[in-house]
């Protein structure tokens, strides 16, 4: 054997080494890969019932808001009907009334002018 020949196998047996030595966090960052592989399989199989559950709740509340949305609009309707109801009576009955006020205020002072004595009264 050579020197050529010697110093070939020290490259290859440091070669080995280097090897051996590179191949062991490769081994390790493989079983990383596998474990974050079962970890988003494992989220993944929990994850989307909970978007399921979202969504179903997310669609029964836009139910609900359509529901409080046609009552709000009901009690509106019914607010105006009331104020027009209101209006109505004022105006149908609240002016007779004012005018049968005043005809009886007018006839009371009538009548305490005829009595006698009625004037002093008055002026007290």
């Amino acid at each position: 054997m050579s020197g050529g020949d010697i110093a070939g196998l020290i490259a290859a047996g440091v070669f080995a080494v280097l090897v051996g030595v590179l191949a062991l966090p490769l081994v390790k960052l493989g079983r990383v890969f596998d474990e974050t592989t079962l970890a988003i399989r494992e989220l993944s199989r929990e994850v989307a019932p909970l978007l399921q559950e979202g969504t179903t709740t997310i669609r029964e509340t836009n139910q609900q808001l359509a529901r409080v949305d046609t009552i709000t609009s009901n009690i509106a309707d019914a607010t105006g009907n009331a104020s027009a109801l209101v209006a109505l009576f004022a105006s149908t009955v609240g002016g007779p009334l004012i005018k049968l006020a005043g005809f009886s205020a007018g006839v009371r002072a009538a009548f305490r002018a005829g009595r006698p004595g009625g004037a002093r009264r008055r002026r007290a």
